[in-house]
């Protein structure tokens, strides 16, 4: 009896990890369920127990092969990597997803006037929302900007320094802002959810729109809708970005929800910078109002 308890312990992690390290999709739900392999690979631990509990020694160490690939996929995100040379320009980087314009504007700008940033992504800007932004003022601290606005899924780039602003991104209502600023294109992130088998094809399809990296240099702000274990995003970080969470060993802080919902918290926005762009600082910060965390993220180019 004890053997088969052991075993039947073990065979859905192990398949987990192996789902996890490929990038086969076998249900549209994987796309959601994907997204708890830190909690999957915490909980491992415990067919490893009951099996040495039991002595079941090859159920045991199928089980420690299993936490070990957990291991390998997760913990990599909370020991921070070291930098590429890089002597340029600073550029600080805030993203904020506003949760459809609920976000406290006043808030929002107090963030900006604190840690200075150069440039600001917005996603779920609508706007209203711009509008109480100008009003709580700014355009002081970042007077240019891109505003692709719209009633529920648009966004913005607001800068310090004069921008240029490239053609959209739009899938499934969902606009994604581009501009380039001193030779660097921004990209204000925020594809489609995989809530459901209708939103996930839009979903992948707009992480498959994003720029690749290499050539001029690249930096991706904002709600990705994606942890690191989502395998458009990972594909999206082979072609040459880093994720500064990652880079700063803060992988696993999460980003989503802020308050307790009905879902464990995830880390679902990111800022991923060009492999040459070195990685000085990265914060998750509170804000009023949103259910997402703002990042923020330090940078230094070549």
């Amino acid at each position: 009896m004890g053997r088969w308890v052991s075993w039947l312990l073990v065979i859905p992690f192990a398949v987990f990890a192996a789902l996890r390290l490929s990038s086969w999709t076998p249900t549209w739900r994987w796309a959601s369920i994907v997204a708890f392999t830190p909690y999957v690979a915490a909980a491992s631990l415990i067919p490893l127990l009951v099996a040495l509990i039991l002595q079941r020694w090859p159920a045991a160490l199928a089980a420690l092969a299993t936490t070990a690939v957990f291991a390998l996929i997760v913990m990599p995100r909370a020991i921070p990597n070291g930098n590429p040379p890089a002597h340029g320009m600073r550029l600080r980087v805030l993203a904020s997803n506003v949760s459809g314009g609920q976000a406290d504007a006043v808030s929002l700008v107090k963030l900006v006037r604190e840690l200075h940033p150069d440039v600001l992504t917005i996603q779920e800007l609508t706007r209203e929302e711009a509008q109480r932004l100008d009003q709580a003022g700014l355009r002081s601290f970042l007077p240019h900007s891109v505003d692709r606005s719209a009633p529920a899924q648009g966004s913005g780039i607001y800068s310090r320094l004069p921008l240029t602003e490239q053609p959209m991104i739009e899938l499934g209502g969902f606009r994604q802002a581009r501009a380039t600023i001193n030779g660097v294109e921004i990209v204000s992130v925020h594809p489609c959810s995989p809530s459901d088998v209708h939103d996930t094809p839009c979903w992948s399809q707009g992480l498959r729109a994003l720029p690749r990296a290499g050539g001029p240099l690249r930096v991706l702000a904002g709600d990705f809708n994606s942890t690191l274990d989502h395998p458009p995003l990972r594909h999206l970080l082979s072609s040459g970005y880093r994720d500064a969470a990652d880079v700063k060993g803060q992988g696993l802080r999460p980003t989503w929800p802020q308050r307790f919902w009905n879902v464990p918290p995830f880390t679902l926005d990111h800022v991923l910078a060009d492999h040459r762009i070195a990685v000085e600082d990265f914060k998750v910060l509170p804000l009023t109002g949103t259910d997402h965390h703002p990042v923020f993220a330090a940078l230094r180019l070549p």
